[in-house]
């Protein structure tokens, strides 16, 4: 019952800070700065897909209704919970997840991490800004935006976990 809690909050939490927050700050270059694919990713390792594309769906298409970005988020983030399994499969220790630990910099270390999460979202970012621009006329701009807001976004998701995480228990 506590991760339901935890998972409801968390929800709110992030698509509150997604859009009153993140959404209004202007970093210049065409970074924006997407935190909601970070909720999908700390989703927990056993979670069922469907709930998890729910969630993500939910998620993106409450950020869509404020934003003005008619379905952006809510496919893209569809996308990433999609295919969050199959990454977390092609990136899982030898000796399998552990049901009691969580997909964060802590419990995983940084090397999965990084590997897991900028694979996620690099395919969250590239769906994202290439359905944004919707042509390839200007895929140098796209490419740099997408590059970007990869930097940025991974860099305040480290951020978010170092203060706001705990390492758990073993």
């Amino acid at each position: 019952m506590n991760i339901i809690v935890v998972g409801f909050f968390r929800f709110i939490l992030f698509v509150f800070l997604q859009i009153f927050i993140f959404n209004q700050i202007e970093l210049g270059f065409g970074i924006h700065l997407l935190m909601c694919p970070l909720y999908v990713f700390l989703l927990p390792f056993e979670i069922n897909l469907f709930v998890s594309m729910a969630l993500a769906f939910g998620m993106g298409a409450l950020v869509d209704v404020f934003s003005n970005t008619y379905g952006l988020h809510a496919s893209s983030l569809l996308l990433m919970a999609y295919l969050r399994p199959i990454i977390f499969k092609f990136f899982s220790p030898r000796e399998e997840y552990d049901p009691l630990k969580t997909p964060t910099y802590y419990d995983m270390g940084h090397l999965w991490f990084f590997s897991a999460f900028g694979a996620l979202l690099l395919i969250h970012n590239s769906w994202f800004f290439i359905l944004e621009a919707f042509s390839f006329t200007n895929f140098l701009y796209t490419l740099q935006k997408i590059i970007l807001s990869f930097l940025i976004i991974y860099l305040f998701s480290l951020l978010i976990q170092v203060f706001f995480f705990r390492r758990s228990k073993k």
